[in-house]
């Protein structure tokens, strides 16, 4: 079958060509323009801190054993910090990622809008309270609040290396710190599993339940497996945010250059950027090369995660 052609239309012209040169050409290079000077600048700032922490970092290596808060050299500060630092975001992670999912379930697949918006509003509300106030709100409130539960677990679970020990008698301890970043990366998983869950196709959900799955097994067979990819980034992006966490460790745990299993004491393992934080104000030079040296540690290892991610989610999208 023939088409006919349009008699209004100019028979020398393409009008795949006239589309990308036409009206809309101006604003496409600009918008092309702009967005291309925006990554490049993300790319220059990263490209720049990392110069940064290499050249201040690199005197940091090989420094007085003194400045390396009596761990005789380097690594012995490093292998504890980057340890404490890794310990706290899993745990972190362990509390945060069953409730993010259920919420983002409850929000795309449970409740009526009119309750889902709401909910919604509240969750995205949390990542724009401070670091600072969720660590005054888990110093203060949360870690007396938690002291029961401390001492509960050392008489019960005691068979446990979490909880082999003697409790702390104020709370501030690195269980309390752990659920404190598990509310802090909340709100960041949540989000992105929501609109995850969003936008699974809506024929596939319907073939499910129209071949007599139950609302669990559709999402199980549905909702998951189109999301699964997704799912890893928000996870992945919730450890990013755990892993550079500096005030609410800073505040709640009494931390030490340690590398302990034991979360519920009053020496709790230190992280990088808490000790960072901590140990700043009264840095003298070769203290301070050695800060930034731990600093480019961190910013390594968080590079290294990320690409670990990225490797996860094209792999997921491949299959």
């Amino acid at each position: 079958m023939t088409v006919a052609a349009d008699p209004g239309a100019d028979p020398g012209v393409d009008p795949k060509s006239e589309l990308s040169s036409g009206r809309g050409s101006v604003g496409d290079v600009v918008f092309r323009g702009l967005a291309v000077i925006a990554a490049t600048l993300i790319l220059v700032a990263l490209a720049a801190v990392f110069i940064f922490l290499g050249i201040e970092g690199i005197p940091g290596f090989n420094v007085d054993e003194q400045h390396y808060a009596g761990q005789g050299s380097f690594l012995g500060l490093v292998v504890p910090l980057l340890y404490a630092t890794m310990y706290a975001a899993v745990l972190a992670l362990i509390v945060a990622v069953p409730f993010s999912v259920a919420i983002a379930l409850f929000i795309s697949h449970y409740a009526p809008r009119r309750i889902a918006t709401p909910v919604a509003y509240v969750i995205d509300l949390l990542a724009a309270v401070p670091s600072v106030v969720f660590g005054l709100w888990g110093a203060v409130a949360l870690g007396p609040y938690l002291v029961p539960a401390h001492a509960w677990l050392s008489e019960n679970l005691a068979w446990l290396p979490f909880f082999d020990g003697q409790p702390s008698g104020n709370g501030r301890t690195l269980f309390t710190a752990s659920i404190v970043l598990a509310v802090m990366i909340l709100p960041i998983i949540t989000s992105i599993c929501r609109e995850v869950f969003a936008q699974t196709p809506r024929l596939h959900e319907e073939a499910a339940l129209a071949l007599g799955a139950t609302r669990w097994e559709m999402i199980r067979y549905a909702v998951f497996p189109y999301a699964r990819s997704g799912m890893v980034s928000a996870v992945m992006l919730g450890l990013g945010r755990a892993l550079g966490e500096t005030m609410a460790i800073a505040m709640i745990a009494s931390p030490k250059v340690l590398i302990s299993l034991f979360i519920i004491g009053t020496n709790n393992p230190q992280t990088i950027a808490a000790h960072i934080a901590q140990g700043y104000k009264e840095s003298t030079p070769d203290r301070l090369s050695v800060l930034i040296a731990t600093g480019l540690v961190l910013f390594a290892f968080t590079f290294l995660i990320n690409a670990l991610a990225r490797w996860i989610v094209a792999r997921g999208r491949a299959k």
